[in-house]
């Protein structure tokens, strides 16, 4: 898989840009605050339908505009689609696949599929566990496009539900309001159990591969592990080795509806919802202690690094490979860390990168300089590509 043309329109601090892209490496070579970063967080955008950076999309539309626009033509086995978003001010995001309106936004879910490596990632490891979540969701959903519409249904069925154990946990509870309750924890359970079992899935999935990606990086250190963690589900579903079964999903709904029923009490009295994949986590080991709080600052980027890798590995070995995105990685690391990234770089279908200047991208990956530039004044600076043409690496 691969990026073929780029388009911008008032994204951020581009106005406009119409970039054309080759399989191989290329890197975007500017100074801190040129613009390079937009550029693949805009492609990560198409990929996923948010910011690495931000959580909400106004941050991405150009100061000023009523809208953003991204678009591009993506290549896959031959076949070649048109993507294009538009972010709105006040208003839903709209979306094409091939110029012709899609129902919904997520719907261009899957066709680009990417894997971005940027200095955010260490929030991946000392961060709050809704990184981990993110994480785990974003990789579900790059495998199977379909669970975006789950992950919607969930979130609103426990916004639904949050509300009503709220207003009923402050007045006596009517047998009407049970009742309604009764019915928002089925709603749940079916999503939970659906979200659940391809979380399960992943993390089985996903552990040989981080395992030996940690391996590579650090060799030295103690190794490094993954398992999903929840208290609402019994030990054997939180063993990473255990193997998906058919029967998963309607077992682990039977489960979420026994840990509702017995939780509601609780819920009730404190107005909240205690059940459910939005209170679990990924759990990261390195050797019997928790990454968090306990690895050093080596092994924490070692392992955020071994996550982005192992995903990569992951996608590549169940579909199809998926452009590789380093946003200004490489000065970040040392030079073992350099080494297995540039590894793994060198034989990707396409990876985009940026660096401040040539010399943090490694040499062996002979990657084609775009140089970024910008132009305006503090307030109003507006980038794009140079002109001149820039030496190669």
């Amino acid at each position: 898989m691969f990026i073929r043309t780029l388009s911008l329109r008032d994204f951020r601090s581009w106005d406009h840009a119409e970039l054309e892209l080759s399989p191989g490496r290329t890197v975007f070579l500017g100074s801190n605050g040129n613009g390079k970063t937009n550029l693949l967080e805009a492609i990560g955008y198409l990929a996923t339908l948010g910011s690495h950076r931000v959580a909400a999309d106004a941050p991405l539309i150009r100061m000023g505009a009523d809208r953003a626009r991204i678009g591009a033509s993506v290549v896959n086995s031959g076949r070649e689609l048109r993507i294009d978003i538009e972010l709105n001010q006040g208003a839903a995001n709209r979306a094409q696949i091939n110029r012709s309106p899609a129902r919904r936004p997520r719907e261009i879910l899957g066709i680009l599929q990417t894997v971005l490596f940027a200095p955010e990632d260490l929030a991946l490891v000392r961060g709050d566990p809704g990184e981990r979540r993110r994480f785990m969701d974003e990789l579900c959903t790059a495998r199977l496009p379909r669970l975006a519409a789950v992950r919607s249904d969930y979130d609103r069925v426990l916004r639904q539900r949050s509300a009503l154990l709220k207003s009923a946990g402050r007045q006596a509870r009517s047998k009407t309001e049970l009742g309604t309750l009764d019915v928002w924890d089925g709603h749940l359970a079916t999503h939970a159990s659906v979200l659940l079992t391809y979380r399960l899935r992943l993390v089985h999935d996903l552990y040989p591969y981080l395992a030996q990606s940690y391996a590579a990086i650090a060799p030295e250190s103690r190794p490094a592990a993954i398992a999903y963690r929840s208290a609402n589900l019994p030990p054997e579903f939180l063993d990473p080795a255990r193997e998906p079964q058919p029967d998963d999903t309607e077992a682990l709904e039977a489960i979420m509806l026994r840990e509702l029923a017995a939780a509601r009490p609780k819920e009730l009295e404190r107005g909240v919802c205690l059940v459910g994949p939005h209170r679990d986590e990924l759990e990261l080991n390195l050797g019997d202690a928790p990454a968090k709080g306990f690895a050093s600052h080596g092994e924490s980027w070692s392992f955020a690094l071994a996550l982005r890798l192992g995903a990569f590995e992951l996608l590549r070995a169940t579909g199809s490979e998926p452009v590789l995105l380093l946003d200004d990685v490489f000065a970040e690391l040392d030079r073992r860390r350099r080494t297995a990234l540039a590894a793994v770089a060198a034989g990707a279908e396409q990876v985009l990168i940026t660096a401040a200047v040539p010399e943090d991208v490694p040499a062996e990956l002979a990657a084609v300089p775009m140089r970024v530039e910008t132009t305006g004044g503090p307030d109003g600076r507006t980038s794009r590509i140079a002109e001149a043409a820039t030496p190669p690496l």
